[in-house]
C-alpha cells in the first residue's frame, strides 16, 4: 500500500529536464520551469482569445473578465506616466497578466499520485531569481533606450535634477546612479522572495499535516492546527501573487514614467 510522504520544502523548486537539448556546449534542455512559463503563456492566449472572440455590447463573463483586467492596467499606466504612457500599455499589461498568472499557477497543489511524471508537478517560475531578474532587467532596459531615444543626452538630467546647488551635485548624482542599478535588482528580489518564502512556509505547513496524519492515532488531533494554518497561508499567498503582480506593474510605470520625463527633471 502506497503511504503518502511529505516532500521537502526546497525539493518544489528544483529545475527538473524534460527533453534533454543542447546547441554545442550550451544546455538548452525543455525543463519543468520552462514547461510551466509555456503552460501560463498558453493559458493566457487561451483566456483571452476565449474572452474576445465574440465580443458583444452587453458582455458575458469571460469578457467582462478580461475588460476587467484590460481597465485595471490601462488606468495604472494613464494615472502613472500620462498620455505619452499609451504606447507602454501592451508591455506592462503584458508583464501583469504574465506574472499574475505564474505566480498562481504555483499554488495549485499537485495530487501525490504514485509514478507521477514530475513535469506534471506545478511550478512556480517566479519563484526563481533568474525569471524575476530577466524580467526587471528587460524593465530597466526599455527604460534606458526608450529614455535617451526621447530625451537624448537630457535622459541624465534623472541623476541630476535642476534647483540643487552645485557643491551637492556630486553627492546627489552618486546617490541617484546607485538608485537607478539597483532598480533592476529591487524589482527582481521582491518578487523572487516573496514567492519563495510564501510557497517554503507552505510546504512547511503542508508537510506537518502530512507527518501527523501520517502518525495515526492520537497525534493525529496534532494535525488540525497546522492545517488551519497551512489553509489561512493558502489564502495570504492567493492575495500575495496578486499583489506582487501589481507592484512589480507600478514600479514598471514608474520607471518609465522617468524615462518620458526625464528633462523635466
Amino acid at each position: 500500500m502506497y503511504r503518502f510522504r511529505a516532500a521537502g520544502p526546497m525539493e518544489q523548486f528544483e529545475i527538473l529536464p524534460i527533453v534533454d537539448l543542447h546547441l554545442g556546449s550550451i544546455n538548452i534542455s525543455l525543463t519543468n520551469s520552462a514547461l510551466w512559463m509555456i503552460i501560463g503563456t498558453g493559458a493566457i492566449i487561451v483566456f483571452f482569445f476565449a474572452a474576445t472572440r465574440r465580443a458583444a455590447l452587453i458582455p458575458g463573463r469571460l469578457q467582462s473578465a478580461a475588460e476587467i483586467f484590460y481597465e485595471f492596467v490601462s488606468d495604472l499606466v494613464r494615472d502613472t506616466i500620462g498620455p505619452e504612457g499609451r504606447k507602454f500599455f501592451p508591455y506592462v499589461f503584458t508583464l501583469f497578466i504574465w506574472i499574475l498568472v505564474s505566480n498562481l499557477f504555483g499554488l495549485f497543489p499537485t495530487i501525490p499520485i504514485p509514478g507521477l511524471p514530475h513535469w506534471l508537478h506545478t511550478f512556480t517560475p517566479t519563484s526563481h531569481l533568474i525569471v524575476t531578474l530577466a524580467l526587471a532587467t528587460m524593465t530597466i532596459s526599455i527604460v534606458i533606450v526608450y529614455g535617451f531615444y526621447k530625451n537624448g543626452l537630457g535622459f541624465f538630467k534623472l541623476f541630476a535634477p535642476s534647483g540643487l546647488p552645485l557643491w551637492l551635485m556630486p553627492l546627489l548624482v552618486l546617490i541617484e546612479v546607485i538608485s537607478f542599478l539597483s532598480r533592476p535588482l529591487s524589482l527582481a528580489i521582491r518578487l523572487f522572495a516573496n514567492m519563495f518564502a510564501g510557497h517554503v512556509i507552505l510546504k512547511l505547513f503542508a508537510g506537518f499535516v502530512v507527518s501527523l496524519l501520517s502518525a495515526g492515532g492520537a497525534v493525529m488531533l496534532f494535525g488540525i492546527a497546522p492545517f488551519f494554518g497551512a489553509v489561512a497561508v493558502t489564502a495570504l499567498e492567493f492575495l500575495v501573487a496578486a499583489l506582487q503582480a501589481y507592484v512589480f506593474a507600478v514600479l514598471t510605470c514608474i520607471y518609465l514614467n522617468d524615462a518620458v520625463h526625464a528633462a523635466d527633471h
